[in-house]
């Protein structure tokens, strides 16, 4: 999931040094104020050092490392810009990690030229060299391996100098006729001796080799020297285009030692091809290379140069290869066959091959882009083009270049460069345009767009906001087509592109936003060019954050924006499908870093993918799919890219390019992120793509899914999932080898469309097989057959507690196999069960084995949550229910903590089953429930056998008291606010009951405990009623209160269901009550299409809930139906979003009256008249509807004789009006609240009514 695939890190002009390590091979080179360390085969950049990591003011600085030097002993790498120098030591312990060792700075204007270091650093700057003042600037330094001389060039004159460095004289002047290039001591190959034996090659391409003589040990001569005539015969010189070449002498030590591991290999015992390199060992030659100008490779081996006397030291021409991979001579070359021709690349040498003039034998591994200037300026943003298949680099100074992206997406090419712009916008394919002159005013953005004519729109902002719009073609032209300003009643503040990276996925150009204004208020407009208006341009949405003082704002071709906070360390997600039922708000995180760059991209299926930029790294989040098993965020992280470990740099800008590529700016360099290609033949399954794991996040579920298999146990499609779990049975009971995911059978998308039949009622039929002479015999009972019976359920759940399922988490695993065991117990029991009932019974389940399963109390949920609350409160099998819950809990007996997680107090409609006391013999933890009751008696018994406890005897004699006089309650209640002051609530709410206090019990338990199902509980039981005055006030002060500021729309329809305010029960499932008391929380519960089920469910159950349903504008309806289809689909549910919006009924009742118009000439039969709420076919089909409501005042339902009317007035047919969606969204907290309060009495029955 995206890896580094190619590093643009600015490639030397010259300074090449190489380190040997025992495991690796580098290269180090400087560039701009860097020195690069690359991987010396792959090219990889290993690490980044920053010259101003050492000297932090140099930071931004113009300034260029001049030299650097490299000692392999000590792992130590020096580096100088002017008169500062660096050193770098690689750490012993931690593995590639580079630690500054030590600074130095020279005296003023002596600005370092060369450097050597070999244990001892020598350094030559421009006023004197560090041994002799005396001697002109240097350019080249090398230490002898004895570190007793040192040999130093200048640009003064074609000499080298020798030195001692133990005296700082010069010991000797070594003339040359041409300038000397490159200078370096070879190391002796005996132990015993330290010969001084020097290479120096001159700018004509000729090596020479140095050494004393017997007679004068410190004195060095010129043995050899080897020029291209040397090599090769005058006759082949002449015939050569150019006499052009490059020598280098490669390393004694790493030949011999490559030559030993080949000799000693079984596999290479071929004596004919193994001659040639034994030769090379066994005499001890010196090899030397030399590159011509076509390319040709000519080996020239010296031989005796450690044999004394000097005399018999003899070169000659050992291999002439034919031109191969080099197009021009390379200016450096190292032993691990890396060389800089340019462009920088490394080469696999084969030595068997290579000296058998093989054509493989040498073979170019990997290599880099050719150098330009600018590279060593730093990086200040991307421009790409629309598609993402070009971006351009502006870098400081107004210069830039313009890249390619090819490989699909694992390497970018140059294409052009330029010198100077204010604004540059990068063409399609990253091609130019030649100069035209257009006057325009002064813009303060310039930005392209795809055209519908295939031709690229250039867009550009002015400072009175006014939008410029041009048109790049191919004639080569640009032309301005239109100047406009976007049709706004304020001055935005932004005025932004809209990110096109995912255009290329859909179907028409015009469907696409261009252009995003932003408000000082947090207004988000999203606009189209539309040549049918006036000013050219048309805005699609509105989104209003609330959000003011915004850092970064980025919007996407999906309609997703990202605002960055005022202090830029909070990000909002916004979606633009604002409605009364989301506020557009989806994602919200505060960061304790800096948000620096903010970038979308898009999935093929319009996934969006969002980057997050800070100074040394880059978050990638995604839509994560909407769950029941966790509270996650809307978006979470799905990678992170990290550079702080190969550059200190910050990251400057960042970008996503075509085929989900990804190019990071940090410094002077690039750094491309992308999925490596895929191979054809892979031996193991691939890693997951990053447009994979996205897909996998949001995209459609399969069918065994957990979520997938709990929306249809609550959407009432059980034999579907009894479907799923065999198909899946059959899948992993194959024991005939390991199970094969990719045959597992999936239901066709019509089976999710069915319904289920009746659950009551239904028997399984015995499935039968037709014999060959017709008659039909019923299948035998094997024990083998798949069906949805307990054993195969019992051994399904057996191989998923082994074996984990593709694309499931473990969490999501567990769950699963908790939905597996439910659906199996409640099929059991399904005949006893009603539809609400079923869904409780599976949450309640499912809520404690997965608390079981957990570690941990930390990872344990506390409760229900009030969904599956609601759904046992209107179930009609609560007995079975509460002995189910009973039975799930320890030992089978329910104390108050297990009543409380499972929310009895409030689902449980008869209050004489509302005590849970359990077996607790501690009176002080039981009073308060026995007090409820009013058994004092009872608990006087317990404090008799509590002879442990010290307050028996003062309780005891306490308890002998009548409490039904006041004298007594008097002091229950004085005792009861002792209690309180000691912090010790639950006994002090105890002591108010028993002062017959319910209210101050009541509080305690609200403000004290926090508890307010213990408040609901003791009230419901105290008072025998749900219409107590208590349990009334609880509801209106507290549950009410508590609901709309959580948002939490079931608990709130809990409440007003109990208020007899089943009206506002139903109307509060759809109306936008909470958006605008509390636009942080982002409608978080309008995000469960258990909404609409509940709605579906209620608004037709009673006449309460039918005048509730009524005054719901169809709009309004029909905008939450689609929500919940689109919360769904983020679930991950598309088949039931689809099945949702295809059978969902809009019928209502209607609250218009007809009166019935009677002719002034005809005499006809009454007709009733439509009643208040006329029952359309969704209610007509139901066997009942409960009367809720007072129904005295409504028309009578039959007329008197009629009376001839003499004159008919004119009478209009009244049209049904729609409550409009204004007249909704006004119904807002307040308005709730203030008819919650009323208190509506539900008459009693009279049957005289109907007589």
């Amino acid at each position: 999931m995206l890896q580094l695939q190619q590093t643009c890190t600015g490639y030397p002009a010259a300074g090449i040094q190489y380190l040997s390590l025992p495991d690796e091979s580098l290269l180090l080179y400087p560039s701009g104020d860097a020195v690069i360390i690359l991987n010396a085969r792959t090219l990889a950049l290993v690490r980044v050092l920053a010259f101003w990591e050492a000297f932090p003011g140099t930071m931004h600085s113009k300034d260029k490392i001049s030299c650097i030097s490299v000692d392999s002993g000590m792992k130590l790498i020096v580096a100088a810009t002017k008169s500062r120098l660096a050193a770098w030591s690689l750490s012993d312990i931690q593995k590639d990690a580079w630690r500054i060792h030590s600074t130095l700075v020279l005296s003023e204007n002596h600005d370092v030229t060369t450097l050597d270091n070999k244990a001892v650093l020598a350094v030559g700057s421009t006023s004197h060299f560090s041994y002799n003042h005396s001697t002109p600037t240097p350019i080249l330094l090398n230490f002898a391996p004895s570190l007793m001389y040192i040999a130093t060039v200048s640009k003064k004159d074609n000499a080298i100098r020798l030195y001692s460095t133990t005296s700082g004289r010069q010991t000797q002047l070594i003339p040359h006729p041409r300038p000397v290039v490159k200078v370096s001591w070879r190391r002796s190959q005996a132990s015993s001796r330290d010969d001084l034996i020097l290479y120096s090659i001159t700018s004509d391409a000729t090596l020479r080799i140095f050494f004393p003589v017997l007679d004068d040990p410190d004195y060095l001569q010129l043995h050899a020297s080897l020029d291209i005539c040397a090599s090769l015969p005058f006759s082949v010189v002449t015939q050569l285009e150019s006499a052009a070449s490059s020598v280098f002498w490669l390393d004694r030590r790493t030949v011999e030692k490559v030559i030993l591991y080949i000799l000693n290999d079984p596999s290479q015992a071929d004596d004919a091809r193994n001659r040639r390199i034994k030769e090379i060992k066994d005499d001890g030659w010196d090899l030397f290379l030399r590159i011509l100008s076509d390319g040709s490779i000519v080996v020239t081996a010296v031989a005796n140069i450690d044999r004394r006397p000097p005399t018999l030291l003899q070169h000659f021409t050992l291999q002439q290869s034919q031109p191969s991979i080099f197009s021009t001579p390379p200016l450096y070359l190292y032993p691990s066959y890396t060389c800089y021709i340019p462009p920088l690349m490394s080469m696999d040498l084969s030595p068997l091959a290579f000296f058998d003039a093989r054509s493989h034998g040498l073979r170019v591994n990997s290599f880099c882009l050719e150098r330009i200037p600018e590279e060593e300026s730093e990086i200040l943003r991307f421009i790409r083009t629309p598609e993402g298949k070009g971006v351009g680099a502006l870098r400081v100074g107004g210069g830039g270049e313009a890249w390619r992206i090819i490989e699909r997406g694992t390497r970018v090419v140059r294409s052009g460069s330029w010198d100077q712009a204010d604004f540059v916008v990068v063409l399609e394919n990253a091609s130019f345009l030649p100069s035209t002159n257009l006057t325009i005013p002064d813009l303060e953005s310039l930005f392209t767009m795809p055209s519908p004519t295939g031709y690229e729109y250039i867009l550009g902002v002015t400072a009175d906001f006014t939008i410029v719009q041009l048109q790049a073609t191919d004639a080569p032209s640009l032309t301005i087509l239109s100047q406009h300003q976007l049709p706004l009643s304020y001055t935005p503040k932004f005025i932004l592109p809209v990110d096109p990276m995912a255009w290329g996925h859909t179907r028409d150009w015009a469907d696409h936003d261009v252009l995003l204004s932003i408000s000082e208020g947090g207004e988000i407009a999203f606009w189209v060019l539309d040549i049918n208006v006036e000013n050219g341009w048309r805005y699609t949405r509105k989104v209003r954050t609330g959000r003011t003082g915004f850092r970064k704002v980025r919007c996407s071709s999906a309609k997703k924006t990202a605002l960055s906070g005022p202090n830029g360390d909070e990000l909002t997600i916004w979606d633009s499908t604002e409605s009364e039922f989301a506020s557009g708000l989806e994602y919200r995180g505060e960061y304790s870093e800096l948000i620096l760059d903010l970038d979308w991209s898009s999935t093929p299926d319009m996934q969006s993918i969002l980057a997050v930029g800070y100074a040394h790294r880059v978050d990638i989040l995604c839509q994560q799919r909407m769950t029941y098993f966790a509270e996650d965020p809307g978006w979470g992280l799905c990678r992170t890219i990290d550079i702080s470990g190969f550059t200190p740099y910050p990251i400057s800008d960042s970008i996503w390019l075509a085929h989900g590529s990804f190019l990071i700016a940090a410094g002077q360099q690039m750094y491309l992120f992308s999925e490596p290609i895929p191979d054809p033949d892979p031996k193991e399954k691939p890693a997951e793509t990053l447009i994979e794991y996205v897909a996998r996040q949001n995209g459609p579920l399969d069918d065994y899914h957990p979520q997938m298999l709990l929306q249809c146990l609550l959407w009432d499609k059980v034999e579907l999932v009894k479907e799923i779990i065999v198909n899946l049975a059959r899948t992993l009971l194959d024991d005939t080898a390991e199970p094969d995911y990719t045959k597992l059978e999936h239901l066709p998308v019509e089976r999710f469309l069915q319904k289920d039949l009746p659950m009551q009622g239904r028997v399984d039929k015995k499935q039968y097989q037709l014999l060959f002479n017709g008659v039909s015999t019923p299948t035998p009972d094997s024990p083998d057959e798949i069906a949805f019976t307990r054993p195969v359920v019992t051994r399904l759940i057996e191989k998923l507690e082994s074996h984990t399922l593709p694309n499931l988490s473990s969490n999501e695993q567990a769950h699963l196999i908790v939905l597996i065991q439910a659906t199996l117990d409640i099929d059991e029991q399904r005949r006893a069960l009603d539809s609400n009932g079923l869904r409780y019974l599976i949450s309640m389940r499912s809520f404690y084995i997965i608390n079981r399963r957990v570690s941990g109390p930390e990872g344990a949920r506390k409760r229900l949550r009030y969904r599956d609350i609601i759904w046992a409160f209107h179930s009609e099998s609560q007995e079975l229910l509460l002995s189910s819950s009973a039975a799930a809990c320890n030992n089978g007996k329910m104390t108050w903590s297990d009543a409380r997680a499972l929310g009895v107090a409030l689902w449980l409609n008869s209050g004489e089953s509302l005590y849970m006391a359990g077996e607790n013999r501690d009176p002080t933890a039981c009073s308060l429930f026995y007090f409820a009751l009013g058994k004092v008696k009872l608990v006087q018994g317990l404090w008799r056998q509590a002879a442990w406890h010290r307050e028996q005897a003062v309780m005891l004699k306490f308890l002998g008291h009548d409490f039904t006089e006041p004298r007594w309650r008097t002091a229950a209640l004085k005792n009861a606010f002792a209690l309180l002051s000691k912090q010790r609530f639950e006994y002090a709410a105890a002591f108010f009951l028993l002062g017959n206090s319910l209210k101050d019990a009541v509080n305690v338990c609200l403000k004290q405990l926090g508890d307010f199902q213990l408040a609901v509980a003791l009230a419901r039981i105290v008072e025998q009623s749900n219409e107590g005055p208590i349990l009334q006030e609880i509801l209106t002060n507290t549950v009410l209160p508590t609901a709309f500021e959580l948002g939490n729309r079931w608990l709130g329809s809990w409440a007003f269901w109990l208020l007899h305010r089943r009206d506002l029960a139903v109307r509060i499932l759809l109306v936008g009550v909470f958006r605008h008391e509390s636009p942080e929380i982002g409608e978080p519960h309008y995000d469960d299409p258990g909404l609409a089920l509940l709605f579906s469910q209620l608004r037709s159950k009673t006449l309460q809930t039918a005048k509730g349903t009524s005054e719901i504008s169809g709009r309004s309806e029909f905008n939450f139906v689609l929500q919940m289809a689109r919360v769904f689909c983020r679930m991950g549910c598309h088949v039931l979003a689809l099945d949702l919006v295809r059978s969902w009924s809009f019928d209502r009742p209607s609250t218009a009256v007809h009166e019935v118009r009677i002719s002034d000439t005809a005499v006809v039969a009454p007709i009733p008249s439509r009643p208040l709420f006329p029952l359309e076919p969704a209610l007509r089909r139901r066997s009942s509807i409960m009367i809720d409501m007072d129904i005295s005042s409504l028309p009578p339902t039959r007329k008197g004789s009629p009376d001839r009317v003499p004159e008919l007035k004119p009478h209009s047919i009244e049209t049904i009006q729609e409550e409009s969606d204004l007249f909704a969204r006004q119904a807002g907290l307040g308005k709730l609240m203030k008819s919650a309060k009323h208190d509506v009495k539900v008459p009693e029955f009279d049957m005289s009514a109907f007589f």
